[in-house]
């Protein structure tokens, strides 16, 4: 089992069923996976970190075996501000009024948006190979535009994107991870199997949908914040895969978000914590377990 010794919970939050697996002892921290992945992907460092904290690795909404509802007007459904409001009813679900949180690609999207919306519940901030997405559409560029071509075509108008990948969606599902992953040897086939039997029509409308949030109302608030000039409080965590090309950028973006920051890069591609569990772990109990920093 990739899970043993955790427990399963469906909690209802606003508008959506969030499902999530819980065990180990200690303070809390929150685990928020990718796309096109689920909670499993956290499954290689899980045994570790739950030594030292009470571990909550969720689906977002639209993902695994969470709910997937509707979008809604303006995909509001499927913005940042939505899917960080549903961790909050989660965590408060659970006990935790406060506690730290690590989020990967789209999950690392929704962690610094529930670090800009609800600073009071989080203690400490860990993203993972990202930028926040109004940096990530101004950089991307060509050469960007080729490697992150799912951004724009994930947020088409429906029914495109869906109906395309829905056609193949085990075909579309390989490749884009294998574009993505350094060695895809690192996917375990449970893994793997539990990513696709996950990848439904439902998942891929919903996915879609987080997308196409991401072009219109999530850049949206992120320019609102930029403007305003309110940042992440908290300490934060940045790591990125160097595997496949150097970001000596990534920090300096961070620091321009965040009051707090440090970070590194890791030899491996997008998938850091199924392709380099060992250094994800060891940075990430470091950070949470280190002395506020000053």
């Amino acid at each position: 089992m990739i899970f043993e010794g955790f427990q399963s919970r469906d909690i209802a939050v606003s508008g959506a069923r969030i499902h999530a697996s819980v065990g180990g002892s200690g303070p809390p921290l929150l685990l928020l996976h990718g796309y096109p992945q689920t909670h499993v992907m956290w499954h290689r460092v899980l045994p570790e970190l739950a030594r030292h904290f009470c571990v909550v690795a969720a689906d977002l909404r639209g993902y695994g075996q969470s709910s997937k509802p509707a979008a809604g007007d303006d995909y509001v459904g499927y913005s940042k501000r939505t899917m960080a409001l549903d961790m909050v009813e989660l965590m408060a679900n659970l006990g935790f009024q406060t506690f730290a949180l690590a989020g990967h690609d789209r999950g690392g999207r929704v962690a610094y948006r529930l670090a800009l919306d609800h600073s009071d519940v989080v203690s400490r901030l860990i993203v993972m190979d990202i930028i926040p997405t109004l940096d990530q559409f101004e950089s991307l560029g060509w050469r960007g535009s080729l490697f992150g071509y799912h951004w724009y075509f994930l947020a088409q108008p429906p029914p495109l994107p869906e109906t395309l990948i829905a056609h193949e969606p085990e075909l579309f599902l390989r490749t884009a991870m294998d574009n993505w992953c350094g060695d895809m040897r690192a996917i375990s086939p449970e893994a793997m199997c539990a990513y696709l039997d996950a990848f439904t029509a439902d998942t891929i409308r919903a996915s879609c949908d987080d997308y196409r949030a991401g072009a219109r109302i999530d850049t949206a608030l992120d320019a609102a914040d930029r403007d305003s000039g309110n940042k992440i409080r908290c300490p934060l965590l940045v790591l990125w895969g160097e595997g496949l090309r150097p970001r000596p950028e990534v920090l300096d973006v961070w620091r321009r978000w965040a009051e707090n920051v440090r970070g590194a890069g890791l030899p491996c591609g997008h998938f850091l914590p199924e392709e380099a569990p060992e250094l994800v772990a060891r940075e990430m109990l470091g950070f949470l377990r280190s002395e506020m920093m000053g």
